[in-house]
């Protein structure tokens, strides 16, 4: 009887023993999964080229968009990009080849604007009226001095540059900087906030900035380019220029600096407007990733809350603002 009431005793204190300890096993699990969602990676003024910007970044205390004032960082960028060249962006003649032009985003795609996309306009938007160059010698019709930038690169077109290529040059906006704020610790809201788009718009515009300073901007609003029957397009890096914004990009195409992972996750580029990281759409391996919210945006142990850019082609960074911003 001794025996068996031992026997009894010792299964009972195993049993209790084991159930401790998948019950300590899933707390754990539970707490990393909590720390996980917790992390918030500051924004590091460091990743920035000096090169870029007109002053140091300072750091004052600003209103975000949820009331709270918190510090943040004052970059304040020329908007000029030092690891990369600008343009070309209009080819001279129909036939010159891809090197003496940028890039057009339709429909997803990027495509090449060569002399050769000039010519067949007419075919790939499958309407006449496309007629940017000259029959006889092939020379592109293209804006040729500030006066038609400032003409033609703007929403309300007039006809005199109707079928035009708009290039817009880096000696128009030398002087030209922007300012911009980034939260030093980002603050994860409950819904995300839409961008606007004009006046009376309640969200930003800009999506954010890459490390050499230039404004990762809003999508270029190609309907009212193609419906002038003129092309604005980007250069290899995906930017372009107007007279007020200096050098911005529409897409993100591998050519601005990057922070490699020594993990194989995607390349870090810039900073969204709420001080979460931007990095590339793809992994170190060519991945896509699959569990993006709807702003673009996951977490994981090591980066916290960040967003993946959506392909070149989508004239399109991320869609909406997961965290607070200064407004």
């Amino acid at each position: 009887m001794n025996v068996k009431k031992f026997q009894i005793n010792h299964f009972t204190v195993c049993l209790f023993l084991m159930t401790t300890i998948l019950s300590c096993s899933k707390s754990n699990d539970e707490d990393q999964i909590t720390d996980t969602n917790s992390i918030v990676v500051n924004v590091d003024p460091t990743n920035f080229l000096a090169g870029g910007l007109s002053e140091p970044i300072s750091v004052v205390s600003k209103t975000l968009s949820n009331g709270s004032t918190v510090d943040c960082y004052k970059i304040v960028t020329k908007s000029t990009p030092t690891d990369h060249a600008q343009g070309p962006w209009c080819p001279s003649n129909i036939s010159d080849d891809k090197s003496k032009g940028g890039i057009w985003l339709e429909g997803g795609n990027v495509y090449d604007v060569d002399g050769a996309f000039i010519q067949n306009l007419a075919t790939f938007y499958k309407n006449t009226t496309w007629q940017m160059y000259n029959t006889t010698t092939g020379a592109i019709t293209k804006t040729l001095t500030q006066a038609d930038c400032q003409a033609a690169a703007n929403p309300n077109v007039g006809a005199a540059y109707k079928n035009y290529c708009v290039e817009c040059l880096p000696s128009y906006v030398s002087t030209l900087t922007k300012t911009i704020y980034i939260p030093v610790k980002p603050i994860k809201l409950t819904s995300p906030i839409s961008f606007g788009a004009g006046p009376g718009s309640t969200g930003p515009s800009t999506r954010g900035i890459a490390f050499n300073g230039v404004i990762f901007d809003a999508p270029a609003p190609v309907n009212a380019i193609l419906g002038a029957y003129t092309l604005a397009p980007f250069d290899d890096a995906g930017g372009h220029i107007n007279l007020g914004a200096g050098y911005h990009y529409h897409a993100a195409t591998g050519m601005t600096t990057k922070k490699l992972q020594t993990d194989g996750h995607a390349a870090m580029i810039g900073y969204a407007l709420d001080g979460f990281g931007m990095y590339e759409r793809l992994s170190a391996s060519g991945a896509e990733y699959t569990d993006l919210d709807a702003s673009r945006g996951h977490t994981d142990a090591t980066r916290g809350y960040h967003y993946h850019v959506d392909k070149a082609g989508a004239n399109n960074f991320i869609n909406s603002l997961a965290g607070a911003y200064v407004n």
